[in-house]
Parts: structure tokens; C-alpha cells; sequence
């Protein structure tokens, strides 16, 4: 048991000497006594001893006599940090709480030249649901990716409040450009930029999630920090109709590489013009003809080596000894770019999620959302995706 003590503080065995709070009720202040003596000097909302608080709401530290030298907020959940006003009055965090966690709030302040501490313990309000990210694409350890790569964001369930969960996500790159989030579902939500990321350079992608708000009593249950990787400047431009591509790095020409493309027959077997991404790579990689089986006109099944995908449709850079002699002359393929083993041994070992490879001369146009052709969509038009526009 505590006894009083001087300046008006209150002396607990074993554990020294702490400022008095007493408990308000959800959501409420509590007052302390400064060393002087004084109560009421020092009020922390929430209360010491509140349960149940709300996530979203603030934790707020006001003095009526003195200043507030420092506050402190300690918890296992996400880092809480706050504002000190002006006249050092009061301070206020500035960013929710993790849901179902113990908050204690430290606050030291100095009147008349004598310094003291108060503090509030605090437990926020446990949801039945809670949102968490359950994949941030690009995420591969080690991995540098291309400057054409968006950053595709998926939930655990869908988003009733997008605004407020839109607010949570930044992206900062050492080389700043503009972008912006477009949902694509109810569940995900992807950035673009309005040029391509800079070479060479880290960006970070930190998701502010913990307590806020999603919609229908769902919160935001923890954080989310990554720090993607942008490699070389790596693109490729080909004319279909020419059966060339030619690789840059950072604006030095590499190698211009014959291919054979799709040979136009049907829409399946064109290859698509417009700005794709490279999405993934396999060695080797088996084809199958889309919705046909066995037995049906125009059913192949063939395992290709070095694949290189740039759409959902299907769309392969990949080897072909079969074709070499058509390989710079003509398409003969069933919509892939059909390459040397060597070349495409080569496109395969260099390639990075995310390197831009445009392609012209054919009368089919990639979709916007076919794979990764997001820049197949004007920033204007993408911007209109996001839900604070």
C-alpha cells in the first residue's frame, strides 16, 4: 500500500515514486498531481485503467499549470507518435492504435521549476474483424525489379471503407515522381506512377494500417513496412511486323534480338501491341492451347525452355529452336516471340519483374489489366481509381 508523501505523490513499496491518476471512464482523462502539489495539473485521455478503447481515437496529454516536457507512448503494437502544441500545453498522436493492445502514455512536465511524471495505462478495443495486408507485390528478398513495376497491394477481405484505408498507404521513393493507388477490386489496390521509377534506387512502401478504420467495425490490424529495390533502367521496343526487338539499359543498346510473333491467323494467334510488363520466368515452361483438350483441332501442348511472360494471355518470350529459320522474317508462332535458345537464354538471365516491353505493329491491343499492362491506361484515367479523387 502506498503512502502520501511529499509534493504530493504517492510512494508505492518496491516501486518507487509515481504521479496519482485516477481512472476515468471509457475514453476519459485522467488528472495527476504535479510535484508542487497541485492536482489536476496533468490530464491523460485515455484514463488510466480505460478498456475498450476506440483504435481511431486520440490519445491526447494537456497541463494546466506548466509545460509538458515530453511524451511517451509505450505499447506492442504499432509506434505511436504525436504533435507538441506551441505553448507546450498539450500534445496529441497522430496516428490510431493497434486494436486489442496495452498502451501506457508517460508524460513528464515542469512548473515552477520542478519536474514530474504521469501516466496512464490503457487497453484498445479488440474487433471480431480486423484487415491485414496478405501480399505487397514486389516482395522477393534480394530481388531489384524494373522502373515500368506498379506495387499491387491484397487484403484478407474486402474494403468497405476505401477512402480511409487509401490514406494509410505511402510510397516513398529516394527519387520522388508522382503516383497514385487504383482499385482494381475490393480487395486490392495498386500503385502506378505517372513516368517510370528512376533507376537504381530504394522506395518504401508503409502501410499505416493498424486501427484504422475499414468500414462495417473492421480495423486495421498491424502495420505493413517494405522497401522495394528498382534495378536497371531495362527496356525493350519491337515492331511485330518487323520481327526485331531491341534491348536498352540505361540508355545503352545491348542487343537486337530477331523473333518470330504470332502469325495473325486468328486473335489468339496475334501478338499483342502496346506497353507490357515482364511478370515472371520459368526454365522450362509447358504450353497448352487455351480451352481446347486433346484431340481438338489446333491442341498443342509443347515445353518450351527460358520463358519470359508479359501478359495473362499467355504471351511468352521463350526458345524455339523449331523456328530459328523464320526468326527475323516472318511469325509462324501461336502468339508468343518465338527466340534463339541462345537469345532467349540471354532475355531470361537479364530480365527483371517490371522491365517494360513495348511492342508495335500488330492490330491487337494489350488490355490495361492483361497481366501487368497497367501503362497501357493514361494517368489521368488512373488516378480516376482512387478513392479520394
Amino acid at each position: 500500500m502506498g503512502v502520501k508523501g511529499r509534493f504530493g505523490l504517492v510512494v508505492t513499496s518496491g516501486a518507487g515514486a509515481v504521479l496519482v491518476l485516477t481512472a476515468g471512464c471509457a475514453g476519459g482523462g485522467g488528472q495527476g498531481e504535479l510535484a508542487s502539489g497541485k492536482s489536476g495539473a496533468v490530464t491523460i485521455t485515455p484514463g488510466n485503467g480505460t478498456a475498450s478503447v476506440k483504435p481511431d481515437g486520440p490519445i491526447e496529454v494537456r497541463v494546466a499549470d506548466g509545460t509538458l516536457e515530453n511524451v511517451t507512448v509505450q505499447g506492442q503494437g504499432a509506434t505511436i507518435t504525436g504533435k507538441m502544441a506551441g505553448d507546450r500545453k498539450s500534445w496529441r498522436s497522430d496516428r490510431t492504435l493497434t486494436p486489442g493492445t496495452s498502451y501506457t502514455v508517460t508524460a513528464q512536465a515542469r512548473r515552477d521549476g520542478k519536474a514530474s511524471t504521469a501516466t496512464s495505462t490503457f487497453t484498445t478495443l479488440k474487433p471480431e474483424k480486423t484487415l491485414s495486408v496478405v501480399d505487397v507485390t514486389p516482395n522477393l528478398k534480394g530481388e531489384k525489379v524494373g522502373v515500368g513495376m506498379p506495387i499491387m497491394v491484397r487484403f484478407n477481405r474486402p474494403v468497405t471503407d476505401r477512402a480511409a484505408v487509401e490514406r494509410a498507404l505511402q510510397v516513398t521513393p529516394e527519387k520522388p515522381v508522382e503516383g497514385a493507388w487504383r482499385w482494381i477490386g475490393s480487395d486490392q489496390v495498386i500503385y502506378r506512377t505517372e513516368t517510370y521509377w528512376q533507376p537504381h534506387q530504394k522506395v518504401r512502401f508503409n502501410a499505416r494500417l493498424a486501427g484504422v478504420p475499414a468500414g462495417a467495425g473492421v480495423y486495421g490490424a498491424a502495420d505493413v513496412d517494405e522497401t522495394i529495390s528498382i534495378g536497371a533502367s531495362q527496356i525493350t521496343t519491337g515492331n511485330i511486323g518487323k520481327y526485331h526487338m531491341t534491348v536498352v539499359r540505361d540508355g545503352k543498346k545491348l542487343r537486337t534480338i530477331p523473333f518470330s510473333a504470332g502469325n495473325g491467323q486468328t486473335r489468339e494467334y496475334t501478338t499483342t501491341s502496346g506497353v507490357h510488363l515482364l511478370m515472371e520466368k520459368g526454365n522450362p515452361v509447358t504450353m497448352v492451347s487455351p480451352g481446347r483438350k486433346e484431340g481438338d483441332p489446333g491442341y498443342y501442348k509443347t515445353v518450351v525452355g527460358h520463358a519470359v511472360r508479359f501478359s495473362n494471355s499467355g504471351e511468352y518470350t521463350h526458345a524455339a529452336p523449331w523456328s530459328v529459320g523464320a526468326q527475323g522474317s516472318s511469325n509462324v508462332s501461336h502468339g508468343c516471340l518465338n527466340l534463339s535458345p541462345a537469345n532467349a537464354k540471354w532475355y531470361y538471365d537479364i530480365m527483371q519483374r517490371g522491365d517494360v516491353l513495348k511492342l508495335t505493329g500488330s492490330d491487337r491491343e494489350v488490355e490495361w489489366n492483361n497481366g501487368w499492362s497497367y501503362w497501357q491506361m493514361s494517368f489521368d484515367a488512373w488516378k480516376k481509381g482512387s478513392a479520394l479523387t
